[in-house]
């Protein structure tokens, strides 16, 4: 690890040039992604910290999605700005040896400066992970959202099909949301189980603040016959929160992917996470 540290140890001139990074994360320690008050754990702070000690100077990132308290990542994309020159080896290795063992950099590599992480993306992508079985797990307690009652697959996505396409989704954000508008627009939406284990595999071209927890609420009470297939409709349609379903826990929360433009050649994860589902879902 010595010899991946010194790597990192290049010159510096006055040009700034953009870097853009890949990062995983356990977020169950973290209070979110986003830096808060001194004190305050968050995955932000973790990272810039990392990386100005490559730098030798403060550095600040930007993320493609800020992502809540106990939320995860296997891929989130960040870019930050610094005049230091290092290999893509040596921010990647220098970085992951200031970083706790729940962080972790996949790549880093120099990008066009017109490139943005958070307004370059085309489109974002989350899986949530439900552990549908009697008794809850020891292996992962906060890498799954348990649910002890049995859960009908073909219900939730039967009711998950009303939310693709553009939609008001107020109904489906956190009544705090900062977010200017509700409309967002769902491209993908699938419900699958795989043995004890159910996935909702979202993707969109943006999200509001709980919106995928929202959506996972609504389709497990489908799920578990609290609630007709009709409702997901019915609570789309009433564009309120108070009329929503309970927003459920963020451990099965991860962010999994990102899209850019081509142009920016940009990395492409192998198999899309969490790690633990392996190939089921590449």
């Amino acid at each position: 690890m010595i010899n991946e540290v010194n790597e990192g140890a290049g010159s510096v001139d006055s040009a700034l040039r953009r870097y853009a990074a890949s990062v995983q994360y356990d977020g169950a320690d973290y209070h979110g992604w986003q830096a808060q008050r001194s004190g305050i754990a968050s995955v932000q702070r973790h990272v810039e910290s990392a990386f100005g000690s490559v730098a030798n100077h403060e550095v600040s990132v930007v993320c493609a999605g800020r992502t809540d308290s106990g939320v995860h990542a296997s891929h989130q994309v960040i870019h930050f700005d610094s005049p230091a020159k290092r290999t893509p080896r040596g921010w990647a290795f220098g970085a992951n040896a200031n970083l706790p063992d729940d962080i972790a950099i996949n790549w880093v590599q120099e990008v066009d400066p017109d490139f943005h992480a958070r307004f370059s993306a085309v489109y974002r992508r989350y899986r949530y992970v439900i552990l549908n079985q009697p008794t809850r797990s020891a292996i992962l307690p906060r890498g799954v959202t348990w649910n002890y009652r049995p859960l009908d697959v073909d219900k939730m996505e039967e009711a998950s099909r009303c939310l693709l396409g553009e939609h008001d989704f107020s109904s489906y954000r956190a009544v705090g949301c900062q977010a200017k508008s509700p409309v967002r627009t769902i491209t993908d939406l699938k419900v699958q189980r795989f043995g004890s284990l159910i996935v909702i595999d979202v993707q969109a071209n943006a999200f509001l603040h709980h919106m995928i927890r929202n959506i996972a609420g609504v389709l497990m009470a489908i799920g578990s016959g609290k609630e007709p297939v009709s409702w997901a409709q019915e609570v789309l349609d009433h564009k309120d929160r108070a009329r929503g379903g309970v927003t459920a826990p963020p451990y099965g929360l991860y962010f999994v992917d990102v899209g850019y433009p081509e142009q920016f050649s940009l990395p492409r994860p192998g198999i899309l996470g969490p790690m633990f589902l392996g190939p089921l879902l590449a």
